[in-house]
């Protein structure tokens, strides 16, 4: 479904009993909201309703062009404007990736409209500043990020030779077909550079302004993630003063949704019905 919200329009896969208990769903870069299709079945078999939206920058008809639209507050009054959209005074709360830091902050600034919260894969953006102030091997696996805060210079890298680095980079997802089905719209004209946008309009005050998250919680890591090492992960649990559970996922990479979707809606099962 097409969702308006906020001047924009917003791409939104939907589905489960339409009377069900709401969740939103948030992905990463560089992917789009497909990347739950297989977590969602055990989701609707549990009775809930989920909305995925294909957030700011991938959904071609909320793509603006000013780096500074992609900064954290506006990708938070994103998801709060879909809710409203959507008629919902609250749901429950699951991102990936970037979707984890853009959940990190609503859940810190918005709790009335958090029920619960499952963060996947990154971790709360204080645990990361501490990570990369303390820890060289977090340094290390967050270098990738000055590369993607270079305009022009990061594209043309990602899509030279048919995007053969950026197909790279997702190689983790799957086989070629699910390769494709991610790589293939970051080429169309002005989205990679919208996806990207969101490292570019990253910045140390923002991340910064993401409080302490007091609702429950349950951070989802891996332990064969490539880009977050285990002190990040660790640090997690002193930025939620709510019920706090932390979920390791041994052996799997990166893209939990993907290649471990059972165990992930099972961590997102626990989380939904664990009592209040």
């Amino acid at each position: 479904m097409r969702v308006e919200a906020r001047g924009l329009t917003f791409e939104v896969r939907t589905g489960g009993p339409q009377d069900g208990v709401p969740i939103l769903l948030l992905h990463g870069f560089p992917q789009h909201s497909g990347e739950w299709d297989a977590v969602v079945p055990a989701l609707h078999a549990a009775g809930l309703r989920t909305y995925a939206p294909d957030q700011r920058g991938y959904s071609a008809d909320a793509r603006p062009v000013a780096v500074a639209d992609y900064r954290i507050p506006e990708l938070v009054d994103d998801a709060v404007a879909l809710l409203d959209a959507l008629g919902l005074d609250s749901a429950h709360l699951v991102g990936h990736d970037w979707g984890a830091i853009v959940a990190w902050a609503l859940a810190a600034r918005h709790p009335e409209r958090v029920r619960t919260l499952t963060a996947v894969s990154v971790p709360h953006p204080a645990a990361m500043a501490h990570a990369l102030a303390t820890d060289r091997q977090q340094k290390a696996r967050s270098s990738y990020i000055a590369l993607f805060r270079q305009p022009g210079k990061a594209e043309k890298v990602l899509l030279a030779l048919n995007a053969t680095a950026l197909r790279k980079l997702l190689g983790g997802v799957g086989d070629a077909s699910r390769v494709d089905r991610y790589a293939d719209p970051m080429r169309e004209p002005g989205a990679l550079t919208a996806a990207l946008n969101w490292y570019r309009a990253m910045s140390r005050a923002d991340l910064a302004d993401v409080g302490p998250v007091t609702v429950p919680t349950t951070y989802v890591w891996s332990d064969h993630d490539i880009a977050i090492g285990r002190a990040a992960a660790e640090a997690c649990a002193a930025n939620v003063t709510g019920e706090y559970r932390f979920a390791l996922l041994p052996g799997v990479s990166h893209w939990i949704p993907d290649t471990a979707p059972g165990p992930l809606a099972e961590a997102i099962l626990a989380r939904v019905n664990a009592p209040a």
